[in-house]
């Protein structure tokens, strides 16, 4: 059983390499972000809501997501998983550490893919074009790469200083399959 966390940008790659790895490893892939979009197709409230603040770049608050990732993760804390996109900010690290205190759980490797924001761009811009995304826009791209430089880098930092052993940096500008190869080869290790 494999528990890993997935860090980077938005259009590093997180999510091709978690999908990938999932399979590698048969383990749960659990996305926030394909979560939340499954979420807007409901028509409820907090589907509205959710519409508003994901169309505008902006983030999801610590507590709905919190919610979201718990209830997920009860029912696959057996199996391993996968997150991507998840924790963003200091507060959702925090309760991710005591849910894994409470199962007795642990994370095996935490992979954080570095990209330069003009390659970014290029990718997001590009995906944008083959999926169809509401959250790809340029604007939208410039706040949520500033929300993840004013959050979620700092996470991403936290674990890499608590974590320095199972922390690996992963340069995203590289190839998919270059990519993919270099984590395969970590997660052998470990």
């Amino acid at each position: 059983m494999k528990n890993l966390i997935f860090f980077g940008p938005p259009g590093a790659g997180k999510g091709t390499q978690a999908t990938i790895i999932s399979d590698f490893l048969k383990v749960p892939h659990l996305s926030t972000g394909d979560i939340l979009r499954k979420k807007l197709f409901d028509k409820d409230d907090l589907a509205i809501k959710l519409k508003k603040i994901m169309s505008s770049g902006n983030l999801v608050s610590d507590d709905i997501l919190n919610s979201i990732v718990s209830s997920r993760l009860k029912k696959e804390s057996n199996n391993g998983f996968i997150l991507d996109g998840y924790p963003r900010t200091l507060k959702q690290s925090q309760f991710l550490d005591n849910f894994l205190l409470e199962t007795s759980n642990t994370i095996n490797c935490i992979f954080d893919i570095q990209i330069n924001f003009e390659i970014l761009k290029d990718r997001i811009l590009k995906r944008s074009s083959e999926e169809s995304r509401d959250d790809d826009k340029i604007e939208v791209i410039e706040t949520r790469y500033n929300e993840y430089l004013n959050s979620t880098q700092k996470v991403s930092n936290f674990y890499k200083d608590k974590y320095s052993s199972i922390f690996y940096e992963i340069d995203g500008s590289l190839q998919i399959n270059e990519i993919t190869e270099k984590i395969k080869q970590i997660i052998k290790k470990s």
